[in-house]
């Protein structure tokens, strides 16, 4: 038996450092003591876990061979290394050995026991404090949170993930969790780059919007005032083809939404719907009215996210409504002026977030196959309708539908295909889809056209369906900002002056290194100091904090970026100023 020597004091600091790690624990009581006797000293003479009778963990293969390959090698200071399993901290303890000082390490252990086993043979005291070593459990939500917040690693460093191979030996959830992990981590580097490429487009099409939002009225009087309805979320899947029509034939009281991009397909099998949205920031959308007959749709009431470009708002021929969202402007708008929504990885999930706010809480899913057969990935009349699938495994995904049938995916799909999952398991809230052979959503139950109409699962009341449809029309009323004040003198002002500075110490910046530092985290500061411009300095503010906290010297080639973002900085306040403060007084 090899003792927890160092069990209560890694423990105590884990309270203080890794909260929500040590109430994990808490919350699933494990025997300390069978624990500590299942710790043998194994063939080796080294402390090992007991898998079985006289077999340890480590026995086929010895923790200095098992480990042999674990380097931080040429992975730069800012990087991050996330290791699945923690067995008794062989692993873990090589990492933290061989580590540059920044380089941070985060432990995932799915299994308490194996984790107090692993706290008890270590002094981790020093790494937890100075937050160079985490352990988190293995929960997918405060996982995905922790990630977020590895951006600036992502960008300057390098996150990788080790897979433990021994702790495999203990059960499949290493496995799953690993692979988890990695989705997770794909999603977010994909959301990284995104908003890094697009910010600026997203941001410039909200000051462009924000006059005309204004004017189009407010959604906030919409929250709860669709209790009782029905509602009937159309995706643009092929299965649509299929469904549309019956629906057009047997519209019942639901309410009916879709995404912009699906009007043209729906006009074609003549459904029409109580409203759609639109979300995406691409020059793509325009191409919508090349197929959509604006008469047709001059009376559905159109709900654009205001990073939506302002040529496809204007061109829509019917009643408009703004939504503001997460990761622009209306990050810092107040929740009693406006609705703030976080969106979602598709339109039809960010249909049923803003439906749920509405107070609808029963929703049947049609065209959301989140995968295809065949060669067509969208039904006909869709923006994509004439793309031909050829299979690419470099970014397709083959799937089983509820037949068993080999069907056809993209990441993209399934992760939005999980927020989905996600955003409807709620207790309150019934959901259900109607099967065309595409991806099985988890939680949602498959319904048949036969099982709608036998259920007669469109035919709600028509009272709350109709009080719904008339907030809308009272919704659009204009609703003016308070004027702003222009900024833009002043920080120019600033900028100039703390520029200058700079410029003295970057002279001889070899002695000037921590100087040079704290005048940098200053401007920082400084640039985060106004809510309503942060959100249009994202990626100015992510630079510097690059500069900040992921370099280790300072040079020339820092210097020469520091001018660039006091530049863009610059300019782009005064843009904010035209938009939100100039534009606006002369509306």
């Amino acid at each position: 038996m090899a003792g927890s020597f160092f069990l209560n004091e890694n423990l105590e600091i884990l309270r203080k450092y890794n909260p929500y790690t040590f109430k994990w624990l808490n919350s699933h009581p494990v025997d300390r003591i069978a624990v500590e006797n299942n710790v043998i000293e194994n063939r080796y003479g080294l402390p090992d876990w007991c898998i079985s009778p006289g077999k340890g963990l480590f026995d086929d293969i010895p923790p200095d061979k098992a480990y042999k390959w674990w380097t931080s090698g040429e992975i730069a200071d800012a990087s991050v290394t996330i290791i699945v399993g923690c067995n008794l901290g062989y692993g873990v303890n090589r990492m933290l050995a061989d580590m540059p000082i920044n380089h941070k390490v985060i432990v995932l252990e799915p299994r308490c026991e194996m984790l107090l086993a692993c706290l008890g043979q270590t002094d981790y005291r020093g790494f937890l404090r100075t937050k160079r070593l985490f352990f988190f459990p293995p929960d997918r939500e405060f996982l995905r949170e922790a990630v977020d917040h590895l951006d600036l690693h992502y960008v300057f460093g390098k996150i990788r993930v080790l897979a433990d191979w021994p702790s495999y030996q203990l059960g499949p959830e290493y496995a799953s969790l690993t692979e988890e992990l990695k989705e997770i981590l794909e999603n977010i580097a994909c959301d990284i780059t995104t908003i890094r490429q697009k910010q600026d487009v997203m941001i410039k099409n909200e000051l462009k919007n924000f006059v005309r939002a204004e004017q189009d009225g407010c959604l906030l009087p919409l929250k709860e005032r669709a209790n009782g309805v029905h509602a009937v979320v159309l995706g643009a899947g092929p299965s649509l083809k299929k469904f549309a029509p019956l629906l057009a034939e047997n519209p019942g009281n639901a309410l009916y939404a879709c995404g912009l991009q699906v009007l043209p397909a729906l006009q074609k099998y003549g459904l029409k719907p109580h409203l759609c949205m639109a979300i995406d920031y691409t020059k793509n959308m325009e191409r919508v009215y090349e197929k959509l007959d604006r008469t047709w749709a001059q009376d559905i009431p159109f709900i654009y996210s205001c990073k939506v470009r302002p040529e496809v708002v204007e061109a829509y021929p019917g009643p408009s409504l703004p939504l503001w969202t997460n990761g622009g402007i209306g990050s810092n708008i107040p929740r009693s002026r406006e609705l703030v929504l976080n969106t979602g990885k598709g339109v039809g999930t960010t249909l049923i977030r803003f439906l749920l706010w509405c107070g609808v809480r029963s929703f049947l899913l049609v065209g959301h196959d989140f995968a295809w057969r065949g060669s067509r990935v969208h039904v006909e009349g869709h923006l994509s309708d004439k793309n031909r699938f050829e299979f690419d495994p470099k970014c397709h995904k083959k799937l089983k539908n509820r037949e068993s049938e080999t069907i056809y995916s993209t990441l993209a799909y399934i992760t939005a295909m999980r927020e989905l999952e996600r955003e409807l398991d709620r207790p309150d809230v019934s959901a259900f889809n109607l099967y065309g052979g595409g991806a099985v959503i988890k939680g949602v139950k498959e319904v048949d056209w036969k099982q709608v109409v036998d259920d007669r699962m469109l035919e709600p009341s028509e009272s709350p369906l109709r009080c719904f449809l008339a907030a809308i029309h009272q919704a659009r009323r204009p609703k003016p900002w308070p004027v702003l004040e222009a900024r833009g003198v002043q920080w120019k002002r600033s900028l100039l002056f703390v520029e200058k500075k700079l410029k003295r110490l970057f002279r001889k910046a070899a002695s000037h290194q921590q100087e040079i530092n704290n005048v940098l985290n200053q401007i920082l500061v400084f640039l985060r100091q106004d809510p309503l411009y942060q959100p249009c300095l994202y990626n100015e503010i992510f630079d510097l904090a690059g500069l900040v906290h992921a370099r280790s010297a300072y040079g020339l080639k820092e210097w020469a970026e520091c001018k660039v973002i006091l530049k863009q900085v610059i300019k782009k306040v005064r843009e904010v100023d035209y938009y939100l403060v100039y534009k606006q007084r002369a509306a």
